[in-house]
């Protein structure tokens, strides 16, 4: 079996390769008004398609699909060889240090709480109150200080410089967003890093949001942690992981106790013990989700691989989309930070509220007449957006979220600034209410897909 992992992880070659292929490129969506169209899936920021490459991967895998680490059968090592070479993938992928320990987690959001566990007794934690909230509310303890964003980068440094002085002497952390999941603009984060180094700090970044369209260097960036998420990265399957020193790793608690945290179980026949293991693995306790974590080695092979082209597709696309919204009126765009021109430090993602209309109403019409799927809401960033729409001066209460990525084409941009230039100029074409606090078609005539027919429905009434 030749694993996808063998696969080099090399730069792009003079020809330039088109990007990574996504599955459900060709689905198509019914449409209240008759009809169906091509989906334009403009919500990557939340979960990203699946990589063709990924879903290929996988299921040459699942045949050999068992046990890790204890199973003697072929398929068991196979299965525990394909596990542990991902940390390696893992570790090329962030560039990681030589002492680098990779844990596998479900997504982000487990990471941090996993760090956030291990830290030692009365770290002081710094970070910015618009976090997303896997990185906001982990953090329990008399000193954790939240800053305002500012305005610019460079009065994010000072805040932070500011901060993390006021911190008492001990260990001290500060976590930052690689790039904000509200509007897609890069932290300074290498900035950032050196004046945590300046006072003896260590820098844990959130790298969900930036993985999928940068890279990420822990060596040149100088950061001591790295949490990221399959699901934001082309790898739906449910795996995710923290990158980083193995100090304070190693010397805290088992994040789960169970087996594979343990190398030893003893008791004294009223209680069990254990002798806890030092490694990765300390963390890792349960059957580990093995077809995940395979998955998110394949992806970030593959985006490692394409890194290029998929640096200039998405900034085609950003471009174009900013430019036509810009021209559609009413909208206004949030922004973290006051800095002039079109910022290319930002990934491709865009959130803006449009004056006098809902934005949870605008996203079921643009969903339900033209088959675009966006995100409405305050993006699980509830600081970060309400502060953001306030600046608009607009009486919005919710923003609406696009976000590009592999499966994006130019045909959806252009598809979503028609759309909302028609809806902007006449309206819908069906009527809408709120049913469970969402605003939904009425009536909805389309049709569940098939598969999903009957699906899960209780039969137990008469």
């Amino acid at each position: 079996m030749t694993l996808a992992l063998d696969r080099p992880a090399t730069c792009a070659t003079a020809a330039a390769e088109p990007v990574p292929a996504v599955t459900g490129s060709a689905l198509r969506v019914p449409l209240v008004t008759g009809g169906s169209a091509t989906y334009a899936n403009l919500d990557h920021a939340a979960s990203a398609p699946c990589l063709e490459r990924v879903r290929d991967a996988v299921e040459e895998f699942l045949p050999w699909y068992a046990s890790v680490h204890r199973g003697a059968g072929f398929a068991s090592q196979v299965s525990t060889r394909i596990y542990e070479r991902t940390r390696n993938v893992l570790r090329r992928f962030v560039d990681a240090r030589s002492g680098d320990t990779v844990i596998f987690t479900r997504n982000t959001t487990d990471a941090l709480n996993l760090l956030a566990r291990s830290l030692p007794r009365n770290t002081a934690v710094v970070q910015f109150d618009t976090e997303h909230h896997a990185a906001l509310l982990p953090w329990r303890g008399p000193h954790v200080t939240q800053i305002e964003t500012p305005r610019t980068r460079a009065d994010a440094v000072a805040a932070v410089d500011a901060a993390l002085a006021r911190c008492p002497v001990g260990p001290r952390l500060l976590v930052v967003t690689g790039a904000s999941n509200v509007t897609g603009e890069l932290f300074p984060v290498a900035e950032l890093a050196a004046v945590a180094r300046e006072h003896g700090a260590r820098i844990a970044v959130d790298a969900a949001q930036l993985a999928p369209h940068r890279g990420v260097s822990v060596r040149e960036l100088d950061v001591d942690y790295v949490a990221l998420s399959g699901h934001k990265l082309y790898a739906p399957f449910g795996a995710g992981a923290l990158i980083g020193r193995a100090d304070w790793l190693r010397a805290a608690p088992p994040y789960l106790a169970g087996g594979g945290a343990s190398r030893l179980v003893t008791t004294d026949g009223t209680r069990a013990g254990a002798v806890w293991n030092t490694g990765p693995e300390r963390h890792e306790a349960g059957s580990p989700n093995t077809v995940g974590v395979y998955a998110l080695g394949v992806a970030c092979a593959e985006l490692q691989h394409h890194r290029d082209e998929v640096l200039r597709h998405e900034a085609a696309l950003l471009d174009r989309l900013r430019t036509g919204l810009a021209a559609v009126p009413g909208v206004a765009e949030l922004r973290l930070f006051d800095e002039d021109g079109t910022d290319p430090q930002a990934v491709g993602t865009v959130s803006f509220v449009v004056a006098g209309l809902d934005s949870g109403w605008l996203a079921a019409v643009l969903s339900a007449e033209y088959g675009i799927g966006v995100r409405d809401g305050a993006f699980c960033a509830h600081v970060a957006t309400r502060r953001l729409i306030g600046r608009t001066g607009t009486e919005v209460s919710q923003a609406l979220r696009v976000s590009i990525g592999l499966g994006t084409t130019p045909e959806h941009v252009d598809r979503l600034v028609l759309a909302l230039r028609q809806v902007v100029a006449r309206g819908a074409r069906w009527d809408y209410a709120r049913q469970d606090g969402r605003w939904t078609p009425t009536p909805d005539p389309r049709a569940l897909p098939d598969f999903l027919v009957g699906w899960g429905e209780d039969t137990t009434r008469h």
